[in-house]
């Protein structure tokens, strides 16, 4: 069987071993190209190995060789699932590798907003220090987040794993997630999260049901004093209507490591903004963690060629 892996640049900085991958076979590694280059490609192909590309049913439909698509991702919205069930592709995805490094991404954010890091590591590589009068400066005033509430939106790996530094950190915890098990926080009404929640983290799937769920109207549920975090996936947030809030202080601010459209156009509201922190969709990207994926992708290939497909989505 061919095994056709696309944009695989945007895993491997020719830092890793992809030798799991490439002792799969028949294998071809391409970088990012046009739906029709895809096309053509995937004509030839049984498997399909993506990261970002999206298999859209169109490109399914001029493709009927293909029986297999993995994604290099936790994340499948790329992929129609829908689509593949009708045509019997077996799609699998790769859950649970990044949650470590998601975690540590969700704290730096958190710290550097509340501590003032961002601000003040360039201010004194500019020299302000040097000015001044007393042996510190307060510029920015900084935040303790011990005693606070902490609301986590889905708990999963990532979300447990989370809550638990959370509480580590002195912070009460409380989860949404109408399908969480063995949860020791208290659950809540997403509404009761909202209201609650000093610090409120999103880390649950994008589906056709939650696309732009924190909007103009679940925002006016948050207390102003809040911080809104997203490491999930940018389209769970209507973007004007946040950029409004943060505008006008309705809540204190954003930090996020996904946008609704990435790399983001010209005259995104968010970016930019004094009280928005935006890192580009990076809290994946330690080579620690894009190793550990590579490995699951090559094992989720051999388990389906053996007939026991693992980490199934379709």
């Amino acid at each position: 069987m061919r095994i056709s892996v696309v944009d695989f640049y945007t895993v491997d900085y020719d830092d890793l071993d992809i030798s799991p991958v490439k002792s799969l076979g028949d294998v071809h590694i391409y970088g990012m190209m046009d739906k029709h280059s895809l096309v053509e490609v995937m004509r030839e192909s049984g498997a399909i190995i993506v990261n970002k590309v999206e298999i859209t049913e169109d490109v399914l439909e001029a493709c009927p060789a293909v029986e297999y698509i993995g994604t290099c991702s936790t994340g499948y919205n790329n992929v129609d699932i829908d689509a593949c069930r009708e045509r019997g592709i077996t799609v699998c995805n790769v859950p649970g590798y990044s949650t470590a490094a998601v975690c540590q991404h969700v704290f730096a954010l958190l710290l550097s907003f509340e501590s003032k890091t961002y601000k003040y590591i360039p201010s004194v590589a500019k020299g302000d220090w040097k000015k001044s009068p007393t042996f510190c400066y307060n510029t920015w005033p900084t935040t303790e987040i011990a005693g606070k509430t902490f609301g986590v939106v889905g708990y999963g790996a990532i979300g447990s794993r989370v809550a638990k530094v959370a509480e580590a950190f002195g912070m009460s915890v409380i989860v949404y997630d109408v399908f969480a098990k063995n949860c020791p926080y208290e659950q809540v009404s997403l509404e009761d999260l909202l209201k609650r929640s000093d610090y409120v983290t999103l880390h649950c799937p994008l589906t056709k049901d939650n696309q732009r769920f924190i909007n103009e109207d679940t925002l006016s549920l948050m207390k102003k004093s809040a911080l809104l975090i997203n490491t999930a996936r940018g389209p769970l947030v209507d973007d004007r209507a946040l950029a409004a809030a943060l505008k006008s202080g309705k809540i204190r601010g954003y930090c996020a490591d996904t946008l609704t459209k990435e790399p983001p156009s010209d005259g995104n509201p968010l970016i930019g903004l004094e009280n928005s922190l935006i890192t580009p969709h990076i809290a994946w990207c330690p080579k620690e963690t894009r190793q550990r994926l590579v490995e699951i992708v090559a094992a989720n290939f051999k388990a389906y060629e053996e007939g026991h497909p693992q980490n199934v989505v379709s």
